[in-house]
């Protein structure tokens, strides 16, 4: 149940995770990139404990539903956006697959929310946000510590990887909110 508190710890967390994610931008465009991942990597470690704080301490707000998603599209849009057209493993086109699976499922949430159905994220949904997260730090990683190998793969390698899977997994998730949403839009 969702209250009207707006000064919660999801909330704050979010909020910080706006800010970082502004510092972030900055530190990207600046090639500032050690401190771009770590900026990255608390910015999207963020998302999890908001979440998880709300459910564990019944700090579910109306402001969080709204506020959470939109500050991470904020975040994974702008890194997208930003290392597409720096030249990376996230190739412009699949900036735009984002940018727009996002704006649609914007779109569709505010449908749903009008029609006081649930809009949470599915499973898929969750696992694009890991992918983005992952094809993003892998990116800035690359960058921050070129020739970094995990094993036997190197990063631009597993960057690449990423950035394909976080497509796949963005694609896919955005027929599900479709499929889930064709009631309200038929």
């Amino acid at each position: 149940m969702a209250s009207d508190r707006i000064l919660t710890v999801p909330n704050l967390l979010s909020l910080a995770r706006l800010v970082l994610s502004i510092v972030l931008f900055v530190a990207i465009e600046r090639g500032a990139h050690v401190p771009a991942f770590w900026l990255f990597s608390v910015a999207a470690s963020t998302d999890w404990v908001d979440g998880w704080w709300a459910r564990r301490f019944g700090q579910v707000s109306r402001l969080g539903r709204i506020f959470d998603p939109l500050v991470d599209k904020v975040l994974v849009c702008g890194s997208f956006t930003l290392l597409a057209a720096a030249g990376s493993a996230i190739a412009p086109w699949m900036a735009v697959v984002v940018v727009v699976r996002e704006l649609m499922v914007t779109a569709i949430r505010a449908e749903m929310e009008k029609a006081g159905r649930d809009f949470s994220a599915a499973l898929a949904g969750k696992l694009k946000m890991v992918l983005q997260c992952l094809a993003v730090a892998a990116v800035l990683a690359g960058r921050a510590w070129p020739g970094l190998a995990i094993g036997d793969v190197g990063i631009e390698t597993a960057a690449t990887g990423l950035a394909w899977g976080a497509i796949i997994a963005t694609a896919w998730s955005g027929i599900e909110y479709l499929v889930a949403a064709r009631p309200l839009v038929a």
